[in-house]
């Protein structure tokens, strides 16, 4: 139920034990006859909770292991980054974790020790506003997570926006495999851990994957941005055999190396030499565009940008069978050029526009009184294939009316 919920491009539990109940279609995939009822979104909950994150990760790999027999699983390169979600929990649910004050009383205590109002004096909720604005423009509020915590999701972190704004979020990191487009590992994280600090694990967690996937593919090179530059991190990739591919962050100043060691500047030195490569700006362009791609898929259309879940490993419960359900579209797709079941509704649009231009160039051709010349006939064909500088179809010298239209494709 699950992956239809992303087949569907269903977020919410209750929508997609909705979708199910009412489908016909998706009960006969389901294998439930009519006289039953169909799980209802509390059976979700409770079987998810009861299910250990290993078994999701065990359904994951067996998924990548159908890919590996249909041999589309390559993963010897590799590209990683990292997109925001949205948590279940809005920033008016923050309280201290020094004091358990929410952010009313807090206010409400900055304006007495400021000496605005008196102790027993009950501010408005227009007053508390006011003096908060105030905060915000002479640059005093702040919130920081060493303060403050969700009083509903306490694994959820405050992160900023890049238009400014602060959210209570988790971070996703993909790798993917670059020949493929397949998800080697989908792993959500605390909203505050830095790209650097989760590369070697996301890579790791890559290839055990394809260990108990049955493939004999080992990772070897890795692209990410600069997000991810860190010495430590590309020393540590040098040390296990993977060649890294990250742009440095720019610097007014040069790089100095009499405190590091000579390991680091090895590896950091030769990952610059790799990005300066037309090989390292190609394996780049492919992780801007396949990375991104899977992000598009999962978050936007496959409905998991928005968590309806609460903790970190209820939604990397979650998300591992969302990328397990992505993966299993793109075999659709390789194989069968869909992937997803709602991409047949444009498929039949397209077939039925071409049966009806053919339908139309028949009758066109059968026609005795709009028969054309026999010398027109034979020469077009010849001409099909007209030379680049031709725009139009007067290369075809047939009659305007018994030209067909445009499908618009």
């Amino acid at each position: 139920m699950l992956m239809i919920g992303y087949l569907e491009g269903i977020d919410s539990q209750r929508g997609i034990a909705w979708r199910c109940e009412d489908s016909l279609s998706l009960r006969r995939f389901l294998g439930i006859p009519l006289d039953q009822k169909t799980p209802d979104h509390s059976s979700l909950t409770r079987i998810r909770d009861r299910l250990p994150l290993q078994l999701h990760e065990q359904v994951f790999q067996h998924v990548l292991s159908i890919i590996e027999e249909q041999g589309l699983l390559k993963g010897r390169s590799v590209g990683v980054d990292s997109t925001l979600l949205e948590a279940n929990a809005a920033m008016k649910t923050i309280v201290r974790k020094d004091s358990g004050e929410d952010w009313k009383a807090y206010l409400k205590r900055l304006m007495q020790e400021q000496g605005l109002i008196e102790d027993d004096d009950d501010p408005s909720d227009d007053e508390l506003r006011k003096f908060d604005k105030g905060r915000q423009k002479h640059g005093t509020k702040k919130v920081s997570n060493q303060e403050w915590e969700s009083s509903s999701d306490a694994e959820s972190r405050i992160v900023k926006m890049k238009d400014g704004r602060t959210h209570l979020g988790y971070k996703a990191e993909h790798v993917i495999d670059l020949d493929s487009e397949v998800i080697l590992s989908a792993t959500v994280h605390h909203g505050t851990d830095g790209d650097a600090q989760t590369l070697v694990e996301g890579l790791v967690n890559a290839q055990r994957n394809l260990i108990l996937a049955g493939s004999a593919e080992e990772v070897r090179e890795v692209a990410a941005d600069k997000g991810y530059h860190k010495n430590e991190v590309i020393t540590q990739c040098e040390q296990f055999g993977i060649r890294t591919y990250i742009p440095e962050p720019n610097s007014p100043h040069d790089r100095v190396w009499t405190n590091k060691p000579e390991e680091v500047q090895h590896a950091v030195v030769n990952n610059r030499r790799r990005m300066r490569r037309e090989k390292g700006k190609v394996l780049q362009k492919q992780r801007s565009e396949k990375v991104e791609r899977s992000f598009a898929h999962l978050c936007e259309t496959g409905g998991a940008r928005r968590t309806w879940l609460r903790g970190l490993e209820k939604i990397n419960k979650r998300y591992l069978i969302t990328a397990a359900a992505r993966n299993l579209g793109l075999l659709l797709l390789k194989l069968c050029g869909l992937g997803k079941p709602r991409g047949l509704q444009g498929a039949l649009a397209a077939f039925r526009a071409l049966c009806t231009q053919f339908q139309t160039l028949v009758n066109a051709l059968s026609s005795p009184e709009r028969q054309p010349r026999w010398n027109e006939i034979t020469r077009w064909p010849i001409r099909l294939f007209p030379q680049p500088r031709l725009q139009s179809f007067e290369f075809f010298r047939w009659p305007r009316q018994l030209m067909p239209n445009s499908t618009g494709c």
